[in-house]
């Protein structure tokens, strides 16, 4: 396969790709405007932090998969990949631990005042009276919003500083549960509550509709004059304007990864005045970078392009979860060529549509087992006409 490499990836994974037979185009340079005249016949797509727009996607003649080198797929318009049967998969959870380290770092770094006290030493000034002023962390309460691979990693941390855990209360599986009990979590009904309840928030949350501009007006009226608020999540979630507000009117403290408009390159101007605020600490979003997370992220490319290769899909996130499927039809048949052309053409001439398919092998390559997910409810009329077909064995229908 042609694969497109548009952003900086280790150089070990890099040269896995090129010993794998696969034709590489190594280009880290490329930003999200030079992207559309470099797409050229690339079947493989592989980004970080490149946008990838409406435009790259129509232009991607042969392009087959896209894979984010990341958990977050907001940087890529998902949407149009899915209309022009273009896959779109991430490497979630690879960077948990660096997102997670990086959040608790800010959450110390905002209560022991550590970059200003950093700049002020730099500068010559020794400041002991007012750098000593610090609440400290043990036995805080801290509300963690979003309890993914990320929020799981920071809440264990969390917990070995002795803060005292909250998250919402939701519907989750058992496996997410037990990690509740495990880890003493006290679990309240709405965001609103844990604003009021907790001295710290940390937001672990994707990007959107139901999480863009989470913290917001309301939300800040509920904390405590001083209370903390850590983002290493997404800028879309905050109100940048009452944040400041906030921070102006009750002395609310931050730190923060992420922000609104970011530049879409790594090195860039950029006016905030979030980012600039005298409350606020700020890294210029590098959760995930850490040597370890890129080289675990890395190979998690290796392995969703192996098995794309395949025929496999690994962590695809544009797939149709519900399709409209009213019935299974079940075709045990022989291995023979053109049993399911002459299956596909009988459903064809019905105006019957197969949402999804999959034909398994018995052993030995004599028979076959074919699972149409359809459309439509079958009569006897077609499940004759599929039963009287060359070849055919068995036909079933469930609904």
């Amino acid at each position: 396969m042609k694969l497109l490499v548009a952003d900086k990836f280790p150089d070990k994974q890099i040269n896995s790709l090129k010993s794998s037979g696969h034709l590489i185009d190594y280009k880290p340079e490329l930003g999200e405007d030079d992207l559309v005249n470099s797409i050229g016949s690339a079947e493989v797509l592989i980004v970080r932090s490149t946008r990838v727009n409406q435009e790259v996607i129509q232009a991607a003649d042969e392009l087959q998969v896209i894979i984010r080198a990341g958990a977050g797929v907001n940087t890529i318009d998902v949407k149009a990949a899915a209309e022009n049967g273009i896959f779109v998969c991430n490497t979630p959870g690879k960077n948990a631990i660096a997102v997670a380290e990086l959040a608790f770092g800010l959450l110390l770094a905002v209560d022991r005042q550590i970059p200003a006290s950093t700049a002020d030493l730099r500068q010559g000034q020794w400041n002991k009276k007012t750098y000593s002023k610090a609440q400290g962390l043990y036995g805080a309460k801290i509300g963690i919003i979003g309890l993914g691979e990320i929020g799981k990693a920071f809440a264990k941390r969390a917990a070995a500083f002795g803060l005292q855990l909250y998250c919402l209360k939701k519907s989750r599986s058992e496996s997410a549960m037990n990690f509740l009990h495990d880890n003493e979590f006290t679990a309240l009904d709405s965001l609103n509550d844990l604003a009021k309840t907790c001295d710290i928030l940390s937001f672990h949350v994707p990007s959107n509709a139901d999480t863009k501009g989470m913290v917001n007006k309301e939300l800040l009226s509920h904390l405590a004059p001083g209370a903390i608020i850590i983002n290493t999540a997404r800028g879309e979630i905050m109100d940048e304007d009452a944040l400041i507000q906030a921070m102006d009117e009750k002395g609310i403290r931050v730190g923060l990864d992420v922000y609104m408009d970011e530049p879409a390159s790594g090195k860039a101007n950029f006016s905030s005045a979030l980012a600039s605020h005298a409350n606020v600490v700020g890294t210029h979003h590098i959760g995930a970078s850490t040597e370890q997370a890129q080289i675990a992220i890395a190979e998690e490319v290796l392995r969703i392009l192996a098995a794309f290769d395949q025929g496999e899909l690994i962590n695809c996130v544009n797939l149709e979860e519900a399709p409209p499927v009213k019935s299974s039809l079940i075709i045990r048949h022989y291995d023979k060529v053109g049993v399911l052309a002459a299956v596909l053409d009988v459903l064809k001439n019905a105006g019957i549509n197969v949402e999804q398919m999959e034909n398994q092998i018995f052993s030995g390559a004599k028979a076959a087992c074919a699972v149409l997910k359809i459309d439509a409810l079958l009569d006897e009329k077609i499940l004759s006409s599929l039963e009287k077909l060359d070849h055919v064995i068995q036909v079933k229908t469930r609904k």
